[in-house]
């Protein structure tokens, strides 16, 4: 959208600007209000500015040069990929926490064949970043050196993690309580009869695959009454993809499960498309359990009953945590868990008994 002239029998200095009256409306403050801001003028309230500020940038328009904001530094967000959903959304929320404390997000991608987690540090280094947010990095790799973050923070560089406690890394932790998920999962299936129930998870070395396992173990015993060797039997390490979900659930399948729990949406898919190829319906044959709760996953086909994650609680308490360590005033080096909410939908119903 372009710029248009306030109108011409104002004589404010806004020759231009948008429209008074359209900032006004948006922001839901009076014109007086906007043109003081827009002018730089003293006596509005700081949340009024950051309205009226954030009603420009809604409808499109460019803030006047007086008004942008010098940034207060660089922060880097190193996160693994983009393609599942779960981390643009992460993305989203920290950059706009970011920003709204004045600081500039500078988003680093994992690719395959691309930079590496190191390199991407190291090239963040040279950019004079403040701090790192780490997503579902190396630091959630069990077989991982972390040295490398003990390196880093040797160099004065603030950071914090999110996903994947790792007790070798002094920094604040910030993750979801992967084990009480798997138990709500396991829970809600076994309210709908279910009796036969398998865990699709990522590779074993990695900290949220191996707390969702134990808290799948933890459940069936619970729920069912299964012991623990009955209920590790019934678990697949495979990869976060839609292929390895699907891949689990065909061996799951082959086993004879009825309800399937996934640790992530993406993998739940592949489950749901594995059930399709063998012609099984979902949920009438089989039920599916995802995690994360994407933003597009309650328009999929059956719509996912999935464990969603905090995201915008996460995310915020992440960058609060960074920016506390940035300011002199680090949080104490620990886990702060978050608690997960089962959302259920089409992909989950009542087990279907035989005769």
């Amino acid at each position: 959208m372009g710029r248009v002239s306030a109108p011409p029998s104002r004589d404010d200095g806004l020759a231009g600007t948008p429209r008074l009256a359209d900032i006004a409306a948006q922001a839901s403050v009076s014109e007086a209000t906007v043109s003081r801001v827009l002018n730089g003028k003293a006596g509005v309230a700081g949340s009024t500015r950051q309205r009226v500020l954030a009603a420009l940038d809604v409808l499109g328009y460019e803030r006047p040069v007086r008004l942008r904001r010098r940034s207060a530094g660089l922060v880097g967000l190193v996160i693994p990929e983009l393609i599942n959903p779960i981390f643009p959304a992460f993305a989203q929320v920290i950059e706009q926490t970011l920003a709204g404390h004045g600081y500039t997000p500078v988003l680093c991608t994992q690719m395959p064949g691309g930079a590496t987690e190191d390199e991407l540090v190291e090239q963040l280094e040279e950019r004079g970043v403040t701090g790192i947010v780490f997503l579902s990095g190396l630091h959630a790799d069990t077989t991982a050196d972390t040295t490398r973050y003990a390196k880093l923070a040797a160099r004065g560089v603030p950071f914090v993690m999110i996903n994947g406690y790792n007790p070798r890394v002094t920094a604040p932790f910030v993750s979801p309580d992967d084990r009480a998920a798997a138990r709500m999962a396991v829970a809600h299936l076994a309210a709908l009869g279910h009796e036969r129930i398998g865990l699709a998870v990522g590779p074993a070395r990695f900290v949220p695959a191996q707390r969702k396992g134990e808290g799948f173990v933890a459940a069936m015993a619970e729920s069912l009454g299964a012991d623990g060797e009955q209920a590790r039997s019934l678990v697949q390490h495979t990869l976060f993809t839609v292929e390895g979900g699907q891949v689990a659930a065909g061996a799951l399948l082959d086993q004879g499960v009825t309800g399937i729990v996934c640790g992530s949406d993406l993998m739940a898919l592949g489950a749901v498309r594995e059930a399709w190829r063998r012609g099984l319906n979902v949920p009438r044959d089989v039920s599916v359990v995802g995690f994360d709760d994407s933003p597009l996953i309650p328009f999929t086909d059956p719509p996912l009953t999935t464990v969603r994650q905090p995201v915008q609680a996460m995310a915020t308490a992440a960058v609060g945590a960074l920016l506390e360590a940035v300011e002199g005033n680090p949080v104490q080096p620990t886990e702060f868990v978050f608690q997960p909410d089962l959302v259920v939908r089409g992909s989950t119903g009542q087990v279907r008994r035989s005769g």
